[in-house]
């Protein structure tokens, strides 16, 4: 049985617990009237589910007479399913005040990213293309060394957490551009990556590319728009 992605989700809700608590002390998330820890458990648990069931439904298993591969996780989760769905399930739950939601969740969401691909320890699938670069690593009992990916793709996370919780906390920026970021952020550090994974049909890079476009999209929206957004405390336009 295959419990080991169980770990890295762990990781995840860990990374994105102590971000939302790191933001929470210096109120960047003022003026949202959403939970953002539940929101975003719930979000992120109904986008795995649908993950999970549609890498099993392309696999041919079929999750109704399977419901315990559910939880298994032993061929992984559609990407591309958990990504919409979450971002779905996010913007449902947080309807009534949306861009505020998503700028106080925004380099959470980042900070649980990183996590999530940092949880690669647990799986023992850091690994990527062949390197020879100092730090490159190797499986065990394996000559050949590779690059560390995923932690390479956890590290860019983490810094574009940090980036943009601190862009909050001292640059003020208007509602909105935060999110933004973040989700250009989310992409490029995927597109960036993608390159050194070992993949037979290659990763959903159009839905990275997508979300770099649209996030920075955002973020000159946002400015664009500046001048008409509402003032709010913890890094939005002042009176």
């Amino acid at each position: 049985m295959e419990f080991s992605l169980l770990g890295s989700a762990a990781i995840a809700v860990f990374a994105f617990w102590v971000m939302l608590r790191f933001e929470a002390k210096r109120g960047n998330a003022a003026g949202c009237a959403v939970d953002l820890w539940d929101a975003g458990l719930v979000s992120a648990g109904v986008g795995l589910v649908a993950g999970r069931i549609a890498a099993m439904l392309a696999a041919g298993v079929n999750p109704l007479a399977n419901p315990g591969q559910i939880i298994l996780i032993r061929s992984g989760v559609s990407t591309t399913v958990t990504v919409l769905v979450t971002l779905a399930a996010f913007a449902v739950l947080a309807r009534r005040d949306l861009l505020a939601a998503a700028d106080g969740i925004s380099a959470a969401a980042l900070a649980g990213l990183a996590g999530w691909h940092a949880g690669c320890v647990t799986t023992g699938s850091c690994l990527g293309v062949e390197s020879d670069l100092p730090w490159a690593m190797a499986l065990e009992g394996s000559d050949i060394t590779r690059h560390p990916v995923e932690l390479y793709t956890a590290g860019l996370l983490l810094a574009g957490a940090i980036g943009v919780a601190l862009w909050k906390q001292y640059g003020r920026p208007p509602i909105g551009a935060p999110a933004g970021a973040a989700l250009a952020i989310a992409g490029t550090a995927r597109l960036v990556t993608e390159p050194m994974r070992i993949s037979l049909a290659g990763g959903p890079t159009a839905l990275y590319a997508a979300g770099l476009v649209v996030g920075a999209a955002g973020v000159v929206a946002a400015y664009a728009l500046r001048g008409s957004n509402r003032a709010t405390p913890g890094g939005r336009d002042a009176p």
